[in-house]
């Protein structure tokens, strides 16, 4: 039965850790550890995880990438689980992720957003699963990172994450693809916050569409 450390880079997210640190907690499949890697924030961020439990990373070099390469590096267990700080995995998903892991070197779920009236969720959520479907159809897998889990010694052999401003989730996955079976767990749910469209629908989608084509220079807002 692997180990799975979980791995949460955030930058100033004091507000939203709590939640996601709170359904960590509440997982049928204890996680070996979880990691926060605090990316510069200039808020309570590094104090709210450490009050809950976590191993705290400092990664002064500003990126994403470089975040979620930092925890790659510190996680001890033998799968590596990726979520974001303003996201909450369901209760079965470190349960669901081990349960698919043997004969895998990565693995990915459903998303949906929360917080949200209803029918918003099942809606996200269907369209995310129609999209998934279309990346396998394509034979370009879609891992996204506040959803995905790998083999620590597959990411090491595949060069861990890309030092690129986004899309370094995705890059890896494929590089992970190329390596072993990536497999898709339908019930190893994520919500992550609608916060993303609080700037409108059309926006949200060119930043997403930005994202998946690998065109993200800009793509992060100060």
């Amino acid at each position: 039965m692997p180990e799975f450390s979980v791995v949460i880079p955030a930058r100033n997210e004091a507000v939203y850790l709590p939640l996601t640190l709170r359904a960590l907690e509440r997982q049928t499949h204890a996680p070996h550890e979880v990691i926060v890697v605090d990316n510069g924030s200039r808020d309570a961020t590094a104090e709210v995880a450490r009050a809950w439990g976590a191993t705290v990373i400092q990664c002064h070099e500003r990126g994403v990438a470089r975040a979620r390469q930092a925890g790659l590096e510190a996680a001890r267990g033998d799968w590596v689980a990726s979520t974001d700080a303003d996201s909450l995995p369901a209760p079965q998903w470190l349960e669901r992720l081990n349960a698919a892991a043997t004969g895998r070197v990565a693995l990915y779920g459903p998303m949906r957003f929360s917080g949200v009236r209803r029918p918003l969720p099942q809606i996200s959520e269907a369209a995310y699963n129609l999209f998934l479907r279309l990346c396998v159809l394509a034979d370009k897998p879609n891992l996204a990172g506040a959803n995905m889990a790998y083999s620590r010694r597959a990411a090491e052999l595949a060069g861990g994450y890309p030092a690129v401003e986004a899309y370094e989730d995705i890059l890896l996955g494929q590089a992970l693809a190329r390596l072993g079976t990536v497999a898709y767990v339908p019930g190893a749910l994520v919500e992550t916050s609608a916060r993303r469209l609080e700037g409108g629908l059309v926006p949200f989608l060119w930043r997403h569409a930005q994202n998946i084509s690998g065109h993200t220079r800009g793509y992060f807002e100060e």
